[in-house]
């Protein structure tokens, strides 16, 4: 799935805001909260003269969303679902999905949380206390090619040594190998994960094998406790799936 269309910079003389562009664009909305995705839906509605809206309401429904759908100009994304914690999702759209623009939108717009969704490859952060306007303006700047972050946040500031070394080797896991860190941090077993991804125990264990090598780990807890190392403390251990 790839898709990169670029937003017509022309405004609509009626009312100096909607862009003027007969592109159908279609976009997705994954946040657990329906009276925020409802919310969001409307703000974007307001940016496009034709726009499809696909909404989620878990990382799974987001993950359907994207395999049966067709192509999609832009994700947006909140950090916190049932089927993630932290920057999980955005690890694993980004490895499955890497020509479609992801755009976070959350409540915790910690510049340390902005800066590293920014190494993960995101495209801009909204936080959600942003208002109508803005918000559009920054889904605009990004659907034509830009980045968008909040512009008093400092993205110059570097991970430790430690740290960025751990993110880089995070970054060469394949997406399947993403999500079964994913599952491993929720403490599934390897019969659980196999059922969860269709995939035999063989499987994924050839999967946490090559998880441990590529992060210089020797069990699956260092895996777990490395990738939680990235999370700056701001999410609590993952709730069970809902």
């Amino acid at each position: 799935m790839t898709s990169r269309k670029k937003l017509d910079n022309k405004l609509d003389p009626r009312d100096g805001k909607r862009l003027v562009d007969s592109t159908q664009y279609r976009l997705v909305i994954a946040d657990d909260h329906p009276l925020f995705r409802g919310a969001l839906r409307e703000a974007v509605a307001g940016l496009f003269a034709h726009a499809d809206i696909g909404e989620a309401g878990s990382f799974d429904d987001v993950a359907k969303l994207l395999d049966h759908g067709g192509e999609v100009d832009l994700i947006l994304l909140d950090l916190s679902m049932p089927g993630v914690r932290g920057f999980s999702g955005l690890m694993y759209l980004r490895a499955q999905y890497p020509s479609v623009p992801i755009v976070i939108v959350s409540a915790n717009d910690e510049p340390a949380v902005i800066r590293r969704c920014m190494d993960f490859g995101a495209s801009g952060f909204i936080p959600k206390t942003l208002g109508v306007e803005a918000m559009r303006q920054a889904i605009a700047s990004v659907l034509k090619g830009g980045v968008w972050t909040p512009p008093d946040v400092d993205l110059s500031a570097v991970a430790d040594a430690q740290t960025a070394a751990m993110l880089a080797r995070l970054a060469t896991l394949t997406p399947q190998q993403v999500r079964v860190l994913m599952m491993l941090s929720e403490g599934l077993l390897n019969k659980q994960i196999a059922y969860e991804l269709s995939v035999s125990e063989a499987t994924v264990k050839a999967h946490v094998s090559a998880i441990l090598q590529k992060l210089g780990v020797e069990s699956r807890t260092q895996a777990v406790i490395a990738a939680a190392k990235i999370e700056v403390g701001q999410w609590p251990q993952a709730a069970p799936l809902h």
